[in-house]
């Protein structure tokens, strides 16, 4: 390997190593192989969330036969979309490519994703085709990929797949916190970067072994719910909060109506009527989200000169001299 190719490599894989974990060193010798059959100009990049003894034992042998090796060990687990971002302020590369710490796609299908990208595309995720599986597991990621699908307007069928392919000003622009590497696609296409998918075949050795706890469904739900918001209303919050306080004003306000008239043309009393409770809690509440929306609409309006939700492709400079340039503005 040149020195050029290890000051300036094209290509930075970044591989996060979380709690899952097959065996590292097999897996990243095979991404090694189809980077190398690939021709590719690149760099790896592991990042071991927390301390992992073992792991970067396993790994001794790849980084004293390849220069193009670095791992970088974390102080303690921060998650896999903290891990990612750590070996993206890492990186070198034009193009980042990520890729799981366990078997998901075919090692030998890189070369395919590699040469999918062309200049339309900002990022490229793969889809793992044909997808085996339990009828449970099918379902469950067609409830999943359906709900986010309606919440982003946008057609997505394999987001639980980590093998990505996507240029630098991606995570340039697309900061992650939490668990949203899983929707980075949906968080760039916000921002106007082209994504597109790809289908690639499934690795025989890509099945999970464990079983999802109740927390584990709760802890998906509560994400959706914070993508959701993320994608329709970080600008608008007074939309969000503002209709369900109008929903809650507005059906404790009929809640008050009817009782106003009963008591004033039925004469029925108002005492021991927990309607009269309800309605009014009803009223109070909607008011209170409908301030907690309008709050965040000057928070963002006072700090809008800072905040920017776009990405700028290109800039392309007129050819004529700066007079003709001046006449044509």
């Amino acid at each position: 390997m040149t020195e050029a190719r290890k000051k300036n490599p094209k290509l930075s894989v970044i591989i996060p190593v979380g709690q899952r974990v097959d065996d590292v060193d097999v897996l990243v010798a095979e991404y090694i192989d189809a980077f190398e059959t690939a021709n590719a100009d690149y760099e790896f990049i592991i990042v071991l969330d927390g301390p992992k003894k073992e792991l970067l034992k396993a790994l001794d042998s790849v980084m004293t036969v390849n220069s193009a090796f670095k791992v970088v060990e974390l102080s303690k687990e921060f998650g896999e979309s903290a891990a990612l971002m750590a070996g993206f302020s890492e990186a070198q590369g034009e193009y980042l490519v990520t890729l799981p710490a366990y078997y998901q796609v075919n090692p030998l299908e890189i070369a395919k994703l590699l040469a999918a990208i062309d200049d339309d595309d900002d990022m490229l995720i793969a889809v793992r085709w044909p997808r085996a599986g339990s009828i449970f597991d099918k379902v469950r990621r067609s409830i999943f990929h359906g709900l986010l699908n309606y919440i982003s307007r946008m057609k997505y069928r394999d987001l639980g797949c980590s093998v990505r392919l996507m240029r630098r000003e991606v995570l340039t622009e697309v900061s992650l916190y939490g668990d949203q590497d899983r929707f980075l696609p949906a968080l760039a296409a916000r921002r106007g970067f082209r994504v597109r998918e790809i289908e690639l075949a499934q690795s025989p050795k890509d099945s999970f072994r464990g079983r999802y706890q109740l927390r584990e469904y709760l802890r998906r739900f509560l994400d959706v719910l914070t993508i959701f918001f993320l994608i329709r209303f970080t600008k608008k919050p007074l939309r969000f909060f503002g209709t369900i306080g109008f929903l809650a004003a507005g059906v404790g306000g009929i809640f008050l109506a009817v009782l106003i008239v009963q008591r004033l043309i039925f004469n029925i009393p108002l005492a021991d009527r927990p309607a009269l409770i309800l309605g009014s809690l009803l009223v109070v509440l909607g008011v209170q989200i409908f301030a907690l929306g309008l709050i965040g609409e000057l928070i963002i309006f006072s700090h809008a000169s800072g905040m920017k939700e776009y990405a700028i492709r290109s800039v392309i400079q007129g050819s004529g001299t700066p007079e003709e340039q001046t006449l044509r503005l």
